[in-house]
């Protein structure tokens, strides 16, 4: 039998085998509780104390003595690269943070930078520039990736500039800035066929890296033609490109912006909007619980530079135009997420069905429940419940296994165990989210984020993987205001828990504390893990579920504290990720990865591809289960489509010539949302052996697969006016699950008809 693995054996951003260290790491990287609606007693700008009360917690405003902070690769301090005029908190953990966490002391310019249909990457001159069209197999066809290759660079004549630095940001956008023989400033984002660039004291320049096919040459409009990829150069109307060598030059001008086209023949529908600089982008969501729908609206702010023309191109990715209620052109990119097509505008609007977040199942009839309340005593008064795990990650972990357990027991009335489950949580809740103990959370105010000590994974030298480690304490905190909404109260532990929420996915772009949606990419659709960026790949998203389940901890300690605003940001990155996750980590649908990768699942999402391998040296177990864990009630939607997830199934155990052996839990689990008395019959067989994955348990694997046994499979063709629901399908009868998380009665209507009456915190079912 296979050795039982650790979930996570290497950090994430430390190479784990040397050939994926090779294919990641850059040349040159080797060489609303601000203090406008903060908690009571929260001023961490005052600098003054080192504690700051939050309600009945909270945190130091000094970093524990001996305890890392955000840092190079040779561990010394790292401070923001950012200009004088930057305003706000310093993002980490987006495509760009390369630009802004200087990871490497030999490069003070930032790595590969990929905002599909480009990619780019900062050094003295300016900012390269290319279109990555065509994918490459490496590392044995592990790895799938559409390098970045170097077409022209975009510069101002004689800028020779020591470090690139952020000027501004937006949700996808960034503008950085070099200064030194000259100042250029340029602005790139995902989904922008226009790259933009702002002069002074230096004159527009963009070089070629070898002799370029020029095939349009008007005044201030060049079309040329590089590697078999197109662009076209656009400098003020009164200025004027003038060559030599590989070079172009616009004397005079002050601005000017590059566009990267489909074909030559596309210059005339770029043209017109070759001035409109792009100066912002931000996303706005509305959840409309009674038709179960999210609406996303991304919008770009611009400024035009001459004349009155505000539109401009924008490329969707696969899960955006899939969904966008706004027509496409005919234009379209290639990229690592499949083909994107062009909407006309500096706006589109997607709409997706939500299908309910719950915060458990029900215990099946037939599920022995003496057997479970055992199994449940096993956890309850094991001699460590919390495994020894004792950093933010492990811990964490530990939390949510141990939560997961409360809604279990009270489902099989058993009380004590309820309770006791309770106290445990709280407990070490408790301990964590109050300052100077062996656990407890820094605000590091250089940075704008909340550090938890001990840490593990790069979540503080690095600021990897917080929505990751923080997930668990949401979730376990949504668990414990579920039954006691007193202690989840603002002024007691909530104060505390919405800081950790707001670290990972703050909301107001005018918030003090924290930058804006800080490990959510809101036009990629999922997160980024690391908190620098630091690899010639780009960024790299591993686990998205546990993103997922940062999301659906979120709307659920929204719902349990009567937070409609906080319950709905949960939604919008639940639904939203949930539209990305099966189809870029699993090809759901095809179209992402291309001929030739011979892989169903990828580890790991990396800006410039895909990589079936993860950051440990794992098996192929791990490498599929790795984004499903945790299984949660929210996990649901990875059996959205019943039959893909039995391909799945059917995919690893093909790798594997048998059943998995590792994290068997696990995959019974998500084996059960296709063929759950398969998935029971398994954990029959096998329950009184096996051990655990860290953060499951017997008694909710064995709840898991007895409940969707009985139940089915998800069935999304009918939804219901309320946030917390799920219907299943069993040959034809239907098992309909809601959730009040309110305290009052509620009324809940199926689109099909179906209703049930739920009292104050009750999970209810029917059937029919």
């Amino acid at each position: 039998m296979a050795r039982i693995r650790d979930r996570r054996r290497l950090p994430r951003v430390r190479p784990a085998p040397a050939a994926l260290a090779a294919l990641v790491i850059g040349a040159a990287g080797l060489a609303a509780a601000a203090t406008d609606g903060a908690p009571a007693g929260a001023d961490p700008a005052a600098g003054s104390a080192a504690v700051v009360p939050v309600g009945s917690g909270g945190y130091t405003d000094e970093r524990p003595a001996g305890e890392p902070g955000p840092s190079d690769q040779n561990g010394a301090p790292v401070a923001p690269k950012v200009t004088d005029d930057f305003e706000g908190p310093a993002p980490t953990n987006e495509w760009w943070s390369s630009l802004i966490f200087q990871r490497y002391p030999g490069n003070p310019y930032g790595e590969n930078l990929y905002a599909h249909p480009f990619s780019f990457r900062p050094h003295a001159g300016g900012l390269e520039v290319g279109y990555p069209d065509e994918p490459n197999l490496v590392a044995d066809g592990l790895k799938y990736e559409y390098p970045h290759t170097a077409d022209l660079t975009m510069g101002a004549s004689g800028l020779d500039a020591p470090r690139t630095e952020v000027a501004d940001h937006g949700d996808w956008t960034v503008t950085a800035q070099w200064e030194g023989g000259g100042t250029l400033r340029t602005t790139i984002g995902q989904g922008l066929p226009f790259a933009y660039a702002e002069t002074e004291g230096a004159d527009p320049e963009v070089s070629f890296t070898s002799a370029p096919e020029v095939w349009h040459e008007e005044g201030d409009v060049v079309g040329a033609t590089v590697g078999g990829r197109h662009y076209a150069l656009f400098a003020p109307s009164d200025a004027q490109w003038t060559r030599s060598g590989n070079a172009f030059t616009a004397p005079g001008a002050s601005y000017y912006s590059v566009a990267v086209l489909p074909g030559p023949g596309d210059l005339d529908a770029f043209a017109p909007y070759a001035h409109s600089f792009v100066t912002g982008s931000r996303v706005e969501y509305a959840y409309d619980e009674a038709a179960a729908e999210l609406t996303s609206t991304y919008r770009l702010t611009t400024e035009p530079k001459e004349g009155t023309e505000d539109g401009t191109l924008m490329a969707l990715y696969p899960h955006q135009w899939d969904a966008a209620a706004d027509p496409l052109t005919d234009l379209a990119y290639a990229s690592p997420r499949g083909e994107m097509r062009v909407v006309d505008g500096a706006r589109f609007t997607t709409e997706l069905s939500t299908h309910g977040l719950l915060p458990g199942l029900p215990t099946a009839d037939g599920a022995d429940e003496g057997r479970m309340r055992a199994l449940i005593d096993e956890e309850l008064h094991h001699e460590d419940p919390f495994r020894g795990g004792d950093d933010t990650y492990w811990n964490g972990k530990a939390l949510g296994r141990l939560a997961q357990l409360v809604p279990i027991a009270d489902s099989i009335g058993y009380t004590e165990g309820r309770d006791g489950l309770l106290e445990l949580v709280k407990g070490r809740l408790e301990g964590w989210l109050t300052a100077g103990g062996a656990r407890q959370f820094h605000y590091d105010s250089a940075w704008g984020t909340m550090l938890g000590y001990p840490d593990s994974f790069g979540a503080a030298d690095q600021v990897n993987d917080h929505d990751f480690h923080y997930g668990y304490f949401v979730q376990a905190a949504a668990v414990v205001a579920r039954y006691d909404r007193d202690w989840a109260a603002e002024d007691a532990w909530g104060g505390m828990v919405r800081l950790l929420i707001r670290d990972v996915a703050e909301t107001d772009p005018e918030s003090d504390l924290f930058p804006r949606l800080r490990s959510f990419s809101p036009y990629a659709g999922h997160g980024w893990a690391s908190g620098h960026a630091g690899f010639a790949a780009g960024n790299n998203q591993e686990s998205s579920s546990e993103g997922m389940h940062f999301a659906a901890a979120t709307a659920l300690f929204g719902a349990a504290t009567g937070d409609r605003e906080l319950r709905d940001l949960g939604v919008f990155l639940h639904a939203t990720q949930a539209s990305t996750v099966t189809r870029y980590w699993q090809d759901h649908g095809g179209g992402t990865f291309p001929e030739g990768f011979e892989h169903d699942v990828v580890g790991m999402v990396w800006g410039d591809g895909g990589d079936y391998r993860i950051w440990w040296d794992g098996g192929d177990e791990e490498h599929y289960g790795i984004n499903y864990l945790p299984i949660t009630a929210s996990s649901l939607y990875l059996g959205h489509d019943p039959e893909h997830a039995a391909a799945m199934h059917a995919s690893l155990e093909d790798r594997l010539g048998g059943e998995p052996q590792v994290w068997r839990d696990v995959h019974w689990e998500h084996q059960a949302l296709s063929d759950g008395p398969a998935a029971l019959a398994r954990f029959e067989e096998q329950w009184a052996s096996y051990e655990p994955e860290a953060g499951e348990s017997k008694a909710h694997t064995y709840q898991w697969v007895s409940t969707l046994a009985e139940a089915g499979t998800v069935d999304t063709s009918v939804t219901a006016d309320t946030a917390h629901y799920a219907v299943f399908d069993n040959g034809g009868t239907k098992t309909y699950v809601a959730y009040n998380p309110g305290t009052a009665p509620l009324d809940v209507s199926f689109s099909d008809g179906a209703s049930m009456t739920l009292e104050a915190g009750e999970l209810g079912t029917a059937s029919s």
